[in-house]
């Protein structure tokens, strides 16, 4: 199981690393609604190695037979590893390479808020607010890398766990 853990989980990692670091550089020009779904596309391309992961596992190590709780394991380790490299990448490009970009969304989320016309002038400055207190948090690399990877994680659980029921099979 270690094998396979380790195999997937890198290559998870490494996509997440090469894939959403391109998505990231390559992208900043686009308008954050497109970069949205391309980091999306590039968390679910990453975590496609927790599937092929567990279906590697019962096939070559377990004879075609796993158990949900085994592939349930193998697949949140699995998501673990590329949810880490999610979690690099995202803290170096905001803090290093583009140490605007939580300016910059900030600016496009007031210019969201502003264009909202059932919203009394309080509730937009409240909103504006906590927006503004959300943006000073998200600065800090720690915090960049802990909300970018627990956002990997909790998709590559979902995963993980879709994946044990499709590929669970028993004696």
């Amino acid at each position: 199981m270690k094998n396979t853990i380790f195999k997937y989980g890198i290559y998870g990692f490494l996509t997440a690393l090469i894939v959403f670091f391109s998505m990231l550089y390559f992208g900043q020009g686009l308008s954050f609604p497109t970069q949205e779904i391309l980091g999306f596309l590039s968390i679910f391309m990453a975590l496609s190695f927790v599937y092929f992961g567990i279906r590697h596992h019962k096939n070559n190590e377990l004879n075609g037979t796993i158990d949900f709780k085994t592939a349930f394991i193998v697949g949140a380790l699995i998501s673990i590893c590329t949810a880490i490299g999610f979690g690099i990448v995202d803290a170096i490009y905001i803090t290093k390479i583009n140490p605007d970009f939580t300016e910059q969304y900030l600016t496009y989320q007031n210019g969201i808020i502003d264009a909202k016309t059932n919203l009394t002038p309080e509730e937009i400055k409240l909103e504006k607010l906590a927006l503004l207190k959300q943006s000073e948090a998200y600065g800090s690399p720690g915090i960049v890398f802990l909300v970018m990877s627990m956002t990997v994680l909790v998709i590559g659980v979902i995963i993980s766990l879709l994946s044990a029921l499709i590929l669970q099979k028993k004696e």
